[in-house]
C-alpha cells in the first residue's frame, strides 16, 4: 500500500472513530432514548434516558429527575447503561492507543513494528466499542417498536416512541466500526512501516549492486 494513501486512510479512520465516540458519549447521557407525547391540560413530552427522565412542557419549560434506584430501571436500560458506559471508556482508551500507532507520529525505525501492533490493537478495540453500543441501542429500539404495535394494549393508551438518542447511538456505533476497519486495513495490508528515506537508500544500494555486477562482467 502506498505510504501517502495509507496516511490518508489512517487519518480518516481515526477522525471517524473520534466522531463516533463523541456521538455515543452524547447518546449515553441524553435523556431521550424514548419519548411519550401526552396531550392533557397542556402539551407535554415525557422523555426517558439511561440516567434520568424529563418532562417538557410548552409553557413550563423542562423538568428532569434522576432515577432513584438502578434496580428500578427496565432490564434493557440496566444492560444498556452498563454496555454504553463501558463502550465510552473503552473507546477513549482505543483512540489513545490508535493515535500512538499512526504513521504521522514520528518514531525510531526500530519502533515501527510496535506502531503496527498498536494500530492493530486500537482497531480491534474500536470494533468492540461499536458493537457494545449497537447492541443495547437496537435492543431498546426493538422493545419500543414491539410495545408500540402490541395489540393487547388499548389504542387510547399513549405509546412510547424512539428518541433522538438512539439515532446518535446507531450513527456513532457505525462510525466507530468504520473507523476501526480503516485502521485495521492499513495495519494488515502493510507489511512494513518503512519511511521514504529507507526506500531511497534501498534504491541506491540496488543501483550500486547492479553497477558492481556490470563492472565485474566487463
Amino acid at each position: 500500500m502506498p505510504l501517502a494513501y495509507r496516511h490518508r486512510l489512517q487519518v480518516a479512520g481515526f477522525l471517524l472513530s473520534m466522531l463516533g465516540w463523541i456521538l455515543t458519549g452524547t447518546c449515553n447521557y441524553l435523556p431521550d432514548w424514548k419519548n411519550l407525547n401526552l396531550d392533557l391540560n397542556v402539551l407535554e413530552l415525557w422523555t426517558m434516558g439511561l440516567w434520568q427522565t424529563c418532562i417538557v412542557q410548552d409553557v413550563g419549560g423542562t423538568q428532569c429527575k434522576d432515577f432513584d434506584s438502578f434496580l428500578a430501571l427496565p432490564l434493557e436500560f440496566k444492560i444498556s447503561r452498563i454496555l454504553v458506559s463501558t463502550s465510552n471508556g473503552l473507546g477513549l482508551l482505543s483512540l489513545v492507543i490508535s493515535s500512538l500507532g499512526l504513521d504521522c507520529l514520528k518514531m525510531e525505525d526500530t519502533e515501527q513494528k510496535l506502531k503496527k501492533q498498536l494500530l492493530l490493537i486500537g482497531g480491534i478495540l474500536l470494533w468492540l466499542c461499536g458493537v457494545l453500543v449497537l447492541v443495547p441501542v437496537s435492543w431498546v429500539a426493538y422493545t419500543i417498536i414491539q410495545d408500540f404495535w402490541d395489540e393487547d394494549i388499548p389504542e387510547i393508551v399513549p405509546r412510547w416512541e424512539i428518541g433522538d438518542a438512539l439515532f446518535r447511538g446507531w450513527f456513532g456505533g457505525f462510525f466507530i466500526i468504520l473507523g476501526g476497519s480503516l485502521l485495521l486495513s492499513t495495519s494488515c495490508l502493510s507489511s512494513d512501516h518503512q519511511l521514504p528515506e529507507q526506500y531511497a537508500m534501498a534504491d541506491v544500494q540496488d543501483a550500486h549492486q547492479h553497477l558492481e555486477i556490470g563492472t565485474g562482467r566487463l
